[in-house]
């Protein structure tokens, strides 16, 4: 298989399918597209990617983006080691929380993007929108974990690994989190597969 992320390896996206391919211990190589030179817009990897994003994961003469829909399809396509709870209604709410971090919370990503994440703080306050996505956050990720366990669902799921990265955001940057919270994200961030993606070499800005 063959995985596209961006170039300076700070997209969610990307690396929630690194994540997944790497759980699922399936071979792949990894190649970057430069986003910002706009390469992604023309030539080999518009042609090969619907959507002209990242990522996009290549298998034989099969060609997919939209990071939810690839880990879904690397899901059926090897069930074990498993992404996601093997209960209908828990997956769907796994599946609910990936798609609500990629839907909402907008103040956080444009005012704590990736590169907070992966190449250092901003210095610059919250807005009173973010305050509040934040506050929306942390209501939601604290109802979810109520039940007092490491991950969201029992066992870890991919979900776990996107919620902590939207809750990295706040932490790395030295934004206030509650305890529970950031020893939440510190533990899916101290995972392997997790920590291999952010151990990767990354350009200087």
């Amino acid at each position: 298989m063959l995985l596209f992320a961006d170039a300076q390896y700070t997209s969610p996206y990307a690396m929630s399918v690194f994540v997944a391919l790497t759980e699922k211990r399936i071979p792949f190589e990894l190649k970057t597209v430069d986003l910002v030179a706009g390469a992604n817009r023309g030539g080999e990897y518009a042609a090969r990617s619907l959507t002209q994003r990242v990522p996009t994961l290549v298998d034989g003469d099969f060609t997919l983006s939209e990071s939810s829909a690839i880990t879904e399809y690397l899901e059926e396509l090897q069930p074990e080691p498993a992404l996601y709870p093997a209960d209908l209604k828990t997956r769907a709410l796994a599946r609910q929380v990936q798609a609500w971090i990629r839907s909402d919370l907008l103040p956080i990503r444009q005012e704590r993007s990736t590169y907070v994440v992966f190449y250092g703080p901003s210095d610059a306050p919250l807005s009173a929108g973010a305050r509040d996505a934040a506050g929306k956050l942390f209501k939601a990720a604290q109802a979810l974990l109520a039940h007092g366990g490491e991950h969201l669902f029992g066992a870890w799921s991919i979900a776990d690994v996107d919620l902590a990265l939207m809750l990295n955001r706040l932490v790395l940057n030295g934004d206030e989190v509650p305890p529970v919270l950031r020893e939440f994200a510190r533990r899916q961030w101290d995972r392997e597969s997790v920590q291999a993606w952010v151990n990767l070499a990354r350009p200087p800005m």
